[in-house]
């Protein structure tokens, strides 16, 4: 897992962008041209990435699944049989709460998801396994944070997943022999299209929630064409969202 994160970490930006201008200085006196045009994808790709209308932008063609509406959370249970939030990793050794915490994005699912479960009566199962390859599991963090911050009471946790696939293959091995086959499941928007793909694959019927839009107008001075950092690692989120789109149609069948 650790290497499988590092090569994905060289591929992926800013990391390629980095490379390509690691291998610009590298090439400067034997293939100045080649070190150029390395030195301008490079410099112009983190540009780029870094302006959150670059964010926008790419996100208004990741988040195809439209939200959830509101008035229809009452009727949900008409539809669906469990709600199913996925996980996203978690904040560790937080000072403040003296332990590990949800990561703020998990904090999102888990607010939509406990007023889903307010409103329809569908019980909720968290899913996420050992983030750092120590407990607790992304399941265990989100379960006492919804009881304990939203006064909502898990009844699953799956704790052993590490992808967006086994997120969906485990929770089908936990559910589906209680003969649970529909859930509702709550991820980001840019993460909801490969999260639908894969729940479909492991034989359920997915209503899809989707929470923290980023193609949305991003408000920001000069129309969002000013670099800042958030859209860095937004931008990340998006790119690897990408990759994860053609991969997993080619690794899962």
């Amino acid at each position: 897992m650790p290497f499988r994160y590092f090569i994905k970490t060289l591929l992926l930006p800013p990391g390629l962008f980095l490379l390509l201008i690691l291998l610009a200085c590298a090439l400067r006196r034997s293939r100045p041209r080649l070190a150029v045009a390395c030195f301008v994808l490079g410099l112009g790709g983190l540009w780029a990435i870094s302006m959150p209308i670059f964010v926008e932008w790419s996100a208004r063609r990741i988040e195809r699944v439209a939200p959830l509406a509101q008035s229809d959370w009452t009727t949900l249970a008409q539809r669906a049989d469990a709600i199913v939030i996925l996980g996203s990793g978690r904040e560790r050794n937080d000072p403040s709460w003296g332990g590990d915490i949800p990561t703020g994005v998990a904090l999102e699912r888990m607010r939509y998801a406990a007023r889903m479960s307010k409103a329809s009566g569908l019980p909720i199962l968290t899913t996420g396994g050992l983030h750092y390859g120590e407990p607790p599991s992304e399941a265990a963090i989100m379960a006492e944070s919804l009881q304990n911050d939203f006064g909502v009471t898990v009844r699953w946790q799956e704790q052993a997943s590490r992808t967006t696939w086994e997120n969906a293959t485990m929770t089908a091995a936990m559910l589906q022999p209680q003969g649970i086959k529909r859930v509702v499941v709550v991820t980001q928007a840019w993460h909801m299209p490969r999260a639908v793909w894969s729940f479909e694959k492991a034989g359920f019927t997915v209503i899809a929630a989707p929470v923290g839009f980023l193609g949305v107008d991003n408000a920001r001075p000069f129309g969002g064409w000013l670099p800042e950092g958030k859209a860095m690692t937004q931008s990340g989120q998006l790119l690897n969202e990408a990759a994860g789109l053609l991969v997993y149609p080619l690794v899962y069948r």
